[in-house]
């Protein structure tokens, strides 16, 4: 059973107050630009990578290892999900999906007052 050579990587999580995707650079730091996170090429390193990340469980939440592949520009992302993630935040106002119209309130049936109660009324 041969076994599959390693894609690079990148470790991205979640920013844990805005919802933002981040990615953590060579720096530590963690970016919203997908082309400045570090493009990890070795198995081993990737790991450690993502122990560091996951410890940082007050800054981001869902770290995890996307495939990328590398260009001139930086990382590229090899599946949709990762290219919709890296396409921005869908947290901001004006990516948000427009709130569900109010439902219509059902017409309110007023009972037809009866001839014969009102005259005795009076």
């Amino acid at each position: 059973m041969s076994r599959r050579s390693f894609a690079p990587k990148v470790v991205t999580a979640n920013h844990l107050l805005e919802g933002d995707v981040v990615y953590l650079s060579a720096a530590d730091e963690w970016v919203r630009d997908l082309s400045m996170a570090e493009l990890i090429d070795d198995e081993a390193h990737a790991q450690l990578r993502l122990l560091d990340a996951e410890k940082q469980r007050n800054v981001v939440v869902g770290a995890y290892l996307a495939d990328m592949a590398p260009t001139g520009a930086g990382p590229v992302p090899v599946h949709f999900r990762e290219a919709f993630r890296a396409s921005g935040p869908s947290n901001r106002p004006e990516h948000r999906r427009a709130p569900p119209a109010p439902a219509t309130p059902d017409p309110i049936v007023v009972p037809r007052s009866d001839a014969r109660q009102t005259e005795g009324a009076l």
